[in-house]
């Protein structure tokens, strides 16, 4: 036997269809009942209860209680980067499936990835602080640069508060459809969170997409792009 992380184990998990739809599902950040999970896996409910407890057991989800039910979510933002990747491989390399028409392009150009933005603006928004000296980059590592602090504090963002978590600032996510980078982390969810509180762009019910109105994505080119 090999030692290391046990990749097989974790592929089996994400491999069945059922379950890669579930945890496709969570990619919202939203946490969803067993009988929700069981419509987007599109199995019985008894089926969608068996398939959770193995992905409970594999530590790919968390689960907490409010009253009679139980909402599942993805146990955090590693595994979230994970499917990420793997959307990006699939959509490489992998059997097309059938395009769900207009949404494939609002998909492709701004969305939810967990908690943080992805999509052409998102890959667009990374490539710019990295040019301009906020984001340093080496190789798949990203970090805050010496400009950073002061740049989003300009952008009312308080980059110390996020350094108080255990999660990085900063993290580079594997953008699934323009399959380069994004940025994710407490920093990746805080730019979020900012275009969503100033009504930039709203999220689609039901969907990852993330819908800029026309003078919200004028703002958000102005305060992240320019």
């Amino acid at each position: 036997m090999q030692d290391g992380p046990n990749i097989a184990l974790i592929a089996s998990l994400v491999g069945d269809p059922a379950r890669a739809n579930m945890l496709t599902a969570l990619m919202t950040g939203a946490a969803l009942t067993a009988s929700e999970l069981a419509l987007e896996a599109g199995v019985t409910l008894p089926t969608a209860s068996s398939h959770l407890a193995k992905l409970m057991d594999g530590g790919l989800l968390s689960v907490a209680s409010e009253g009679r039910h139980r909402y599942y979510a993805l146990s955090g933002p590693q595994v979230a980067a994970m499917l990420e990747a793997i959307m990006g491989v699939a959509a490489s390399v992998g059997p097309k499936r059938v395009r769900p028409g207009p949404r494939e392009a609002t998909m492709r150009e701004a969305r939810v990835c967990y908690d943080h933005l992805a999509g052409e603006h998102a890959v667009k928004m990374m490539d710019g602080f990295v040019e301009r000296g906020v984001i340093v980059r080496d190789g798949r590592t990203v970090t805050l640069g010496p400009l950073g602090a002061s740049y989003f504090a300009m952008r009312g963002i308080d980059t110390a508060n996020l350094g108080t978590s255990r999660r990085p600032v900063c993290r580079d996510c594997l953008d699934w459809s323009v399959r380069r980078s994004h940025l994710a982390g407490a920093l990746g969810a805080a730019i979020l969170d900012r275009i969503l509180a100033e009504k930039w762009a709203r999220r689609e019910k039901d969907s990852r997409v993330v819908a800029f109105s026309p003078k919200g994505r004028t703002a958000f080119e102005r305060t992240f792009l320019a």
